[in-house]
């Protein structure tokens, strides 16, 4: 079976998700991309630029599998005859209705950002089959399109968001998590605590921060790890912690290389998580799948990763819970370094989940019902 995986932003995590089903499919999948940058105009533009490129060339799909950064709609007007009743999906590993924005985006204050929400809303109309990363996304998004829709004027179509929830379904993200293995080192006696996440504010690093600094001022004793992409509008708070934990940092800043990532990912001990939006959590489960303590929101996907008899242990839903945890996780380093979380992580590993992959791609073939609206 052929398929298409049409990833206009191809970078960071929807990269290694497109790249890892290609690796370990039994399909033959092509991925038609586009740099990963400029995501605004790759959601309205994108779409033009890849449906030439598709019609140019001389391989036939059997599936279209899209992401969420796609306009689909406009890609399927565009490569209409060519398509020949060929299926589409698409795959959301966020999208834009229920995204925090940040206040100071310039389409914020433009009163624009509906277009991007519209854009998802449109594609998941179009599409035969609608992929959510997580349950947690799915129920988001299809909760928040009545409230979206009645935004609009008149001919607000909230019938349609039935039509959406039919074809929508939930399929985990798929993890390429056994390359981990062959950067295992040890970890040290003194605990490290780490930060495995983009420097933006919807990780929320205030209340990281914030709660680190109360213990570290109580006094006790942990080292820091903060990795991640930072850009250069991240949020003040990374410059006044690198003050304020000087003599806590042993890593300050984006690795390159995934040798050194993966090794601060098995040095750490403790993965506090204190995030305001999450689709999935690809960095919560590489860090899990390392064997470092997540401390997580009892909220958004978090409960969704893990087992319902670890929720006591491992999720949080105040601050001064948050705190308790990760001072018992401090007194108590060794009784972690025993711990075996790896089998939580191991269902989302591409071993685990590409049959079921596969097997979904197979019966959407099968069907051939390609929706026009």
């Amino acid at each position: 079976m052929n398929i298409l995986l049409v990833e206009p932003y191809y970078t960071g995590s929807h990269k290694q998700w497109a790249d890892g089903y290609q690796k370990f499919s039994r399909h033959n999948i092509k991925i038609l991309s586009m740099k990963g940058q400029f995501w605004k105009w790759r959601m309205h533009g994108g779409a033009v630029t890849l449906a030439s490129k598709f019609n140019h060339m001389k391989w036939q799909p059997d599936l279209i599998l899209a992401t969420d950064m796609l306009d689909l709609s406009t890609f399927l007007a565009l490569s209409r005859k060519k398509l020949n009743g060929i299926p589409a999906a698409i795959y959301f590993h966020e999208n834009q209705l229920v995204y925090p924005w940040s206040p100071n985006d310039r389409d914020i204050q433009q009163k624009r950002d509906t277009h991007y929400g519209f854009i998802n809303y449109a594609s998941a109309l179009t599409a035969d089959q609608v992929f959510f990363n997580s349950e947690f996304h799915m129920k988001s998004f299809l909760d928040a399109l009545p409230t979206f829709l009645k935004h609009f004027p008149d001919h607000r179509e909230l019938e349609s968001v039935n039509i959406i929830r039919n074809k929508s379904k939930v399929l985990h993200l798929g993890m390429e998590l056994q390359k981990y293995d062959n950067h295992k080192v040890e970890k040290d006696d003194k605990p490290l605590i780490l930060w495995n996440h983009r420097w933006e504010y919807d990780k929320n690093p205030e209340l990281f921060f914030s709660v680190l600094k109360k213990i570290k001022s109580d006094g006790f004793v942990f080292k820091l790890a903060v990795l991640g992409e930072n850009f250069s509008q991240s949020p003040k708070i990374f410059d006044e912690a690198k003050i304020t934990f000087k003599d806590n940092i042993i890593q300050w800043g984006y690795v390159r290389s995934f040798k050194q990532y993966a090794k601060w990912l098995w040095k750490a001990d403790i993965l506090p998580v204190t995030s305001d939006q999450e689709f999935f959590g690809a960095s919560v489960m590489e860090a899990i799948y390392c064997n470092t303590w997540p401390i997580l929101p009892n909220r958004l996907s978090y409960p969704e990763l893990l087992p319902p008899r670890l929720h006591k242990e491992h999720l949080y839903s105040t601050e001064k819970e948050l705190y308790q945890k990760i001072v018992r996780c401090i007194n108590n380093n060794t009784r972690l370094q025993s711990n075996k979380l790896i089998t939580i992580a191991n269902k989302f590993d591409w071993e685990t989940r590409m049959s079921f992959y596969d097997n979904i791609m197979e019966k959407l073939n099968k069907t051939k019902n390609h929706i026009v609206i």
